[in-house]
C-alpha cells in the first residue's frame, strides 16, 4: 500500500507519499480500506518532531479515518467485511489501509457521508472525554472553549450547546459569525478583548477547554467560576506556566491535563462507546454536524498541512483518496 511518511522533522514538505508494507489485523483488530482521514494538531506536531507516536502505534500520521472494513482479526465480533465505518486511531490514518482495535471503530452516522465521517472520531472523542466525562458539563453551565473555529472548537461549541450549556469561545473576529452559528452565545476576539473580563460579567466559566497551555494558564484560572474545572488538552502557547494556588483554592477549582492518543485501548473503547451512545444520535438527528473546511487528496497531505498551518481554516481539513 501507500502511506504518508515523514522523512525528517520539519515543514509540510517532509510529508511524502511512499510505498510501504500492508498492515495485517491482529487479534481483536479490523483492517480498514481508508476512504478519508483528517488533519489534527497532533499530526502537525508529529511532523515537526514534537509528538512521536506511542509505543506500538503506526509511525504514519493520522489519528482518525473512515472507510470500509476489509478483514477481521481473530476474535472480532459485531463487524463484517464491507461495513462502512470511521475509527479513532493512535496513528496510521494517512494511508490506504490501517489496522485498528475493534473497540475504536464506529458506524458512519446516518446523514453523514463516508468521507465526512473521517473528521468525527478524534474531535468528538476528545470533547466527550474531557468536557463531559472529566469536566462534568451540565445544562445551564457556562462553558469556554479556546480556538472555537478549529476542529476541536467547532465540535465543542456544537456539543456543549446541544446539551444546554452557555457557550463562550475565543476566535479571530473574522470567524465569529461561524462560531455563533454553531451555537456560541458570545465569541471573543482574542486579539482585542480579554476573555477574563467577558467571563467575569457572567460569573465565570464552570468548564474551560484549553489548547494553549502555559500562555493562558493564569488567565484561565482567573476566568473560572467557583468549583470551576480547567481542562488542558494542548500546549500551543508553551509547556511551562505559573499557577496562583491561592486563587485556585479560593475557587475550589481544579486543573486537569489530558491526552487521548496514548491511552490504553480499553480506555479508548470506553470513550468510543460513550460517544456512540451520546453523540452519534445528535449527528443522526441533525442537532450537530461535521464542519469541513476543505478536502485535499491524500497524496497531497503537504498541501493540507499548509492550509492547517495558515490558521485560515474553519473546522476540519479532510484527506481523501
Amino acid at each position: 500500500m501507500h502511506a504518508i511518511t515523514i522523512t525528517e522533522p520539519g515543514g509540510p514538505e517532509v510529508l511524502r507519499w511512499t510505498e510501504v508494507p500492508d498492515p495485517e489485523p491482529g487479534p481483536g483488530e479490523v483492517l480498514i480500506d481508508v476512504v478519508a482521514s483528517a488533519v489534527n494538531r497532533a499530526d502537525i506536531m508529529q511532523r515537526q518532531g514534537f509528538y512521536p507516536p506511542p509505543p506500538g502505534a503506526s509511525e504514519y500520521p493520522g489519528l482518525e479515518c473512515s472507510g470500509r472494513i476489509v478483514a477481521l482479526g481473530a476474535g472480532v465480533e459485531g463487524w463484517s467485511a464491507g461495513d462502512e465505518v470511521c475509527a479513532l486511531l493512535a496513528g496510521g490514518g494517512y494511508a490506504e489501509k490501517v489496522a485498528v482495535p475493534a473497540g475504536q471503530v464506529l458506524p458512519v452516522p446516518e446523514g453523514v457521508s463516508l468521507a465526512e465521517a473521517a473528521g468525527l472520531p478524534e474531535v468528538y472523542c476528545t470533547v466527550w472525554a474531557n468536557v463531559f466525562a472529566v469536566g462534568r458539563l451540565a445544562p445551564g453551565d457556562t462553558f469556554l472553549v479556546h480556538g472555537g473555529a478549529g476542529g476541536i472548537g467547532t465540535a465543542a461549541i456544537q456539543l456543549a450547546s446541544a446539551y444546554g450549556a452557555r457557550v463562550f469561545t475565543t476566535a479571530s473576529a473574522a470567524k465569529h459569525n461561524r462560531c455563533l452559528a454553531l451555537g456560541a452565545e458570545r465569541a471573543i476576539d482574542y486579539r482585542t478583548e480579554d476573555f477574563v473580563e467577558v467571563l467575569d460579567e457572567v460569573g465565570g466559566a464552570d468548564v474551560i477547554l484549553d489548547n494553549m497551555g502555559a500562555k493562558y494558564l493564569e488567565r484561565n484560572v482567573s476566568a473560572l467560576a467557583t468549583n470551576g474545572r480547567l481542562l488542558v488538552i494542548g500546549m500551543q502557547g508553551g509547556v511551562k506556566g505559573e499557577v496562583n494556588l491561592s486563587a485556585l483554592m479560593s475557587k475550589r477549582a481544579s486543573i486537569t491535563a489530558t491526552s487521548l492518543r496514548a491511552r490504553p485501548a480499553e480506555e479508548k473503547a470506553e470513550i468510543v462507546a460513550d460517544v456512540k451512545a451520546h453523540v452519534w444520535p445528535l449527528l443522526e438527528f441533525g442537532k450537530i454536524r461535521p464542519v469541513i473546511d476543505r478536502a485535499v487528496a491524500l497524496p497531497d497531505a503537504a498541501e493540507a498541512h499548509r492550509a492547517a498551518d495558515s490558521g485560515d481554516v474553519i473546522g476540519k481539513v479532510l484527506l481523501v483518496r
